[in-house]
């Protein structure tokens, strides 16, 4: 597969266009410097669209195109609960944390922490999610990314992950998150227009000229095994995705740690003007995820009529992309650009966010506004070259990327809900419990692996995740309390919503409800 004049154009044309529009929507005024607050939080005057679009762009790169298609040639439909129960988790990210974290003018999640807990914890979680982002989040990007970049260029390797890599870092260096949520909007719109490309021109390919819903019925009707969202106990692949486990268990844990309290996914919120619009859009993105399985798990079921005996399983998105006509095929490459180069932004200026503001900014409290934003952006530029030089001797082995990411992350996300859960909703949780749970939860998934190595680890998330909470309590009860360092305030926190996210909430669990009945 090769790319044509035609698709290069088209690819060359969209970065220019989507680097200069980074630079032009994160100009300031004249005479005005850029403070730490325009850089990090986007001048807290983002819209509800940028936020719906840039929540989907964080999220969405190579891990989910690449790595979740997949897992759909491997396994089929049911790797999509990541995807439309993201949806559920995002309402009530939007109803019952948000009210509290913009009430008390939270801008990194470390910061939250030390206002609740203290110091010791806020440090802990902030060198954890410092090491996942740069070690497991830009690495698996970047390496996923350039597999698909090498398929379809012939490019070396090495060379696609230093382009990859430079373009993202220039492209947020100047202009912070404002270059990056300002412009998702154009990523998101690419993103899903080449991936409703994708299905659509690989299932009218399986019709054979009868049409896209033709050669969806053939796709159903020859691999049904791949249509079941809640796989049995004899499926090979049931310790991934582990039956009713799914719904009911440890997939909850790990939605409501990334979607609550991640901080390159909450910081677009956080940004936001005010509450209302904060929510309109977490509901805008929380839609936004019930079309994505189209695009990141349907084009992996197609490839095993279209593509069967793939040595690796995270071939099947490119294989797919080599049956596109020339033009297409550009559109599609850029699209997956697009999304790989929108995440990999976020995850480089939250890598920068919580460096500058929760270690440099807090031990040099009187730097200067100007000195803060260029830390950032020297943090920024070294995480993205470790990125780089890491991710073959990471992620090389792993014939699945997507499945990497939740095994690992697996191992502290019960803890981190713990301690986030409590540290919002009981005034009685204190900083020994915290570090119970977050150092608990660790040990305990390594001990569960070790001594229950067939138990799923979806299941092994909600063990954890139950066990890190007793402990947590435990501790919190048999220690001083510590009342008197709990600055956060949900005094006059209101969770009502408007009409308007009620009406979506609705629509969104009943559209949620019917997927899973027709494809149980």
């Amino acid at each position: 597969m090769k790319l044509s004049l035609l698709d290069t154009l088209i690819v060359l044309v969209y970065l220019a266009g989507v680097f200069a529009l980074a630079q032009w929507v994160s100009r300031e005024k004249p005479g005005h410097e850029k403070t730490a607050k325009d850089y990090f939080l986007a001048s807290k005057a983002l819209p509800w669209w940028a936020i719906g679009a840039s929540l989907i762009a964080a999220n969405i790169s190579a891990e989910q195109i690449i790595g979740m298609s997949g897992s759909g040639y491997a396994l089929g439909l049911a790797i999509a609960s990541y995807e439309w129960m993201a949806a559920a988790t995002l309402l009530v990210v939007g109803k019952f944390f948000l009210p509290i974290f913009l009430r008390n003018g939270i801008y990194t999640m470390p910061q939250f922490l030390e206002e609740r807990y203290g110091t010791r914890i806020r440090t802990l979680m902030a060198v954890f999610w410092l090491g996942l982002y740069v070690f497991v989040n830009l690495t698996s990007i970047l390496w996923l990314g350039s597999l698909a970049i090498v398929q379809v260029t012939g490019m070396d390797q090495m060379l696609a992950l230093s382009l990859l890599g430079g373009f993202a870092l220039a492209y947020q260096l100047y202009g912070g998150l404002k270059a990056v949520a300002l412009t998702d909007i154009v990523q998101v719109s690419l993103l899903v227009l080449g991936g409703l490309l994708v299905a659509g021109l690989t299932l009218s390919k399986i019709g054979d000229g009868a049409g896209i819903v033709a050669g969806f019925k053939t796709l159903w009707a020859t691999h049904p095994e791949h249509f079941k969202m809640i796989l049995p106990p004899d499926s090979p692949f049931y310790k991934d995705l582990p039956g009713i486990g799914v719904l009911v268990g440890g997939l909850w844990v790990a939605h409501v740690s990334y979607w609550g309290f991640n901080q390159y996914i909450i910081q677009r919120a956080l940004a936001a003007k005010d509450l209302r619009e904060a929510q309109k859009g977490i509901v805008f993105a929380a839609i936004l995820k019930l079309v994505l399985p189209i695009i990141v798990v349907l084009p992996g079921i197609a490839a095993v009529m279209l593509a069967p005996g793939l040595q690796r399983n995270d071939d099947a998105y490119p294989a797919m992309m080599a049956l596109l006509p020339t033009g297409a095929l550009g559109l599609v490459f850029a699209a997956l650009i697009a999304a790989i180069v929108a995440s990999l932004a976020s995850k480089i200026n939250s890598v920068a966010t919580i460096f500058t503001l929760d270690f440099y900014a807090k031990h040099r409290p009187d730097a200067p506004e100007r000195k803060l934003v260029r830390i950032g952006r020297i943090t920024a530029a070294v995480s993205i070259v470790i990125g780089i030089l890491t991710a073959r001797p990471l992620l090389g082995s792993f014939d699945q990327g997507f499945q990497y990411i939740q095994e690992y992350t697996g191992f502290f996300t019960p803890g981190i809900v713990v301690i986030f859960v409590l540290g919002l909703f009981w005034k009685r949780a204190n900083e020994a419990g915290a570090l119970a749970a977050a150092v608990g939860s660790l040990a305990l998934s390594i001990v569960l692996k070790q001594v229950w190595p067939e138990l799923p680890f979806v299941n092994r998330v909600g063990v954890v995740f139950v066990l890190a909470a007793i402990l947590a309590v435990a501790v919190s009860l048999l220690t001083p309390s510590g009342a008197g360092r709990d600055r956060i305030h949900t005094d006059g926190v209101s969770y009502a919503t408007a009409p308007s996210f009620n009406i979506a909430a609705i629509a969104v669990l009943a559209i949620l409800v019917a997927l899973y009945t027709l494809f149980w």
